[in-house]
């Protein structure tokens, strides 16, 4: 194929793209605009990833933001939804496994998350990167996260191990505040304070910060005070997890990315030699 063959090529499938993402947000701007609790809603493509498994189809992400009539409040929504190009349905399954595309579909992972701050374990440049999303408070998560870390801190150079604190404020209130004085700690220079994390034995519903703190200091035999939590630092560390978090639009915990995939098994680092 000619150089100008293959860009010529290219700008048709950009077009077509544009086009097909253009019908896509339209549609779906015109459905949810007609809610009568709607003032005015804006949507948008903002990844778009094609399905292995199913040839023609691809996973849109979309975002909504809408604001309402009554109270004139934001809301913003992430939604994906499936098309071939004719058909648009927010659900896909396959009739012989009962397999949910949505579980094998994910935002892409961006070089740009995997941050220096959140290297807890390994080498950067290790062979494999895994990603975990978790709350301390989690009852799966106390079981599985620091059993995963343990067995792949020992490979060092075959894992590197980002954490990204997820507190689940509705479920469990606590972890808000344990999660921002574990920040702190590592702040002040502490190692291993992820795993040890999991050790702080407190009620999920408590909002104390006073008795949140008392059994984080127990744990990690330290100092650290209310004051700590209120820090910029810690501030800037928990927003962005949480803003990256959201852009992958992580909702549940554990949630594991394994070299920039979504894991649903979440076992992935097991099976690789």
């Amino acid at each position: 194929m000619s150089k100008l063959l293959a860009i010529t090529v290219l700008l048709s499938s950009l077009v077509e793209a544009s086009s097909s993402n253009e019908k896509i947000e339209g549609f779906l701007k015109k459905t949810y605009g007609a809610n009568p609790n709607i003032k005015s809603i804006n949507v948008k493509i903002t990844n778009k990833v094609e399905i292995q498994e199913r040839n023609g189809w691809d996973a849109y992400f979309i975002e909504l933001d809408a604001i309402l009539k009554k109270d004139k409040r934001q809301v913003v929504q992430k939604q994906v939804w499936f098309s071939d190009g004719k058909v648009l349905s927010k659900e896909l399954y396959d009739l012989n496994s009962g397999q949910d595309m949505r579980d094998l579909v994910s935002v892409p992972f961006k070089d740009e998350y995997y941050k220096k701050e959140n290297l807890i374990y390994g080498n950067a440049n290790a062979k494999h990167k895994v990603a975990i999303f978790s709350d301390p408070l989690c009852p799966f998560c106390k079981v599985f996260v620091p059993e995963a870390i343990n067995e792949m801190r020992k490979q060092p150079n075959k894992f590197a191990i980002y954490y990204y604190h997820f507190p689940l404020p509705s479920l469990h209130p606590a972890a808000v505040e344990l999660v921002n004085a574990a920040v702190a700690l590592e702040l002040k220079g502490r190692k291993n304070v992820v795993l040890d994390l999991y050790k702080v034995e407190v009620d999920p519903k408590e909002k104390s910060v006073e008795k949140i703190l008392e059994a984080f200091n127990k744990v990690m035999n330290s100092n650290i005070r209310m004051y700590d939590l209120m820090q910029k630092d810690v501030v800037k560390h928990i927003k962005s997890d949480l803003t990256i978090a959201d852009e992958l639009m992580v909702q549940g915990t554990p949630t594991i990315f394994f070299d920039g995939k979504i894991d649903k098994t979440k076992n992935k680092y097991k099976a690789v030699k």
